[in-house]
């Protein structure tokens, strides 16, 4: 019997779960043709935290903490990101100083989450030197945290009204210092890896997201922007003091796998533009404005939302008048980016399946709440 007339039926792969520290307890269920897939269907649902009625059950300081717990890449973005909602709700401005340095642990957090997703990149791309360089600048960041809060993965710096303490002496010169030189190491990195014709390979062309259709899934962050949407919360709808800022917007052409890994090392590069920009205009002053000490906002309803790592984090919080949310919301940027998923991996090899997720850039404790 020639090999044209052989029959094959189609089978079904689960992929994961594996390990919560890789891309999390994620489960994908993959009906494969051969080594084609021909749908994915992403499953969520191991961690179980109710962290939403967690809050509604917790004074408004209590939840800072869990927020922590969302994304465990990017602490420092979650703090801010419900911190801005309870200061809508109470109508409170931080100080200048305080946003400044919220600005500045924003963008070193950014850097630390996309140095994880590099590093990661190359280890499932076969490249395990990447990772080592990678965590070694973000040993550096994680010290910076560690000196401001005494951690180096659940931070809880940022306050309501301000931050929880200021700057420790010569903070600021040992940062400058570090994004001086880590300015060079992004491009020794990214020559590492986009001068490797192995790495192209695997990149260039695999996991088409359409800007139509990234738009359609409410894609944010890298992913929308490789599809060739320049969508930015800090500029588009600029939060805190990041309007003082000169920084650009990078985006992608094809939507490939290739253009989400640009966006992001390019996005590290601006990150030190506006770290650089933040040291020179710190401002002196106070760190944290009047908040009472008992927060009891008054009755009403806010949506607040900033550029985090992984795209748009939003916070809605309904209030009653009492010390404690009436409902609390969370918009996960990576719960939107996921649900993709099952789109761009039709029609790809199995070899390509665990890199197109990797420049998804997923963490599911944001994603199952």
């Amino acid at each position: 019997m020639s090999a044209q007339n052989v029959l094959t039926e189609d089978y079904f792969v689960n992929m994961g779960p594996q390990h919560p520290s890789t891309h999390g307890v994620l489960r994908l269920v993959l009906q494969l043709d051969g080594e084609v897939v021909l749908s994915a269907v992403p499953h969520i649902g191991y961690l179980h935290r109710g962290i939403e009625k967690i809050a509604e059950n917790r004074t408004y300081s209590q939840f800072i903490p869990f927020t922590d717990r969302l994304d465990y890449v990017t602490a420092m973005s979650n703090n801010l990101a419900y911190c801005l909602a309870v200061e809508k709700l109470l109508n409170i401005t931080p100080p200048p100083r305080a946003e400044y340095i919220r600005v500045l642990m924003a963008e070193l957090n950014r850097i630390a989450s996309h140095l994880v997703w590099f590093g990661c990149m190359g280890l499932e791309t076969g490249a395990f030197t990447p990772f080592l360089y990678a965590f070694r600048e973000r040993e550096g960041i994680l010290n910076f945290f560690e000196e401001v809060c005494g951690q180096r993965l659940t931070y809880n710096y940022i306050r309501v009204g301000g931050v929880k303490s200021d700057l420790p002496e010569g903070f600021v010169k040992r940062v400058r210092d570090f994004v001086k030189d880590f300015r060079h190491k992004v491009d020794d990195y990214d020559a590492l890896l986009s001068g490797n014709i192995i790495f192209l390979n695997r990149l260039e062309g695999v996991g088409v997201l359409s800007r139509d259709m990234a738009i359609s899934y409410g894609c944010t962050g890298p992913v929308l922007r490789g599809s060739g949407v320049k969508y930015d919360i800090r500029k588009d709808d600029p939060y805190s003091v990041y309007k003082e800022f000169e920084f650009d917007i990078p985006i992608g052409e094809s939507g490939d796998t290739l253009d989400r890994y640009k966006v992001r090392i390019e996005e590290m590069r601006q990150s030190v533009k506006i770290i650089e920009q933040v040291l020179i205009k710190l401002p002196d002053g106070e760190i944290i404005a009047k908040v009472p000490k008992v927060i009891k906002p008054p009755e009403g309803e806010v949506y607040s939302r900033i550029e985090s790592s992984r795209g748009e984090l939003g916070f809605f919080i309904v209030s009653d008048g009492t010390v404690k949310p009436y409902r609390l919301k969370i918009r996960s940027p990576a719960f939107s980016n996921l649900s993709v998923i099952g789109e761009i991996l039709k029609s790809c090899k199995i070899a390509d399946v665990v890199v197109i997720l990797g420049t998804i850039d997923i963490v599911l404790g944001e994603i199952d709440r």
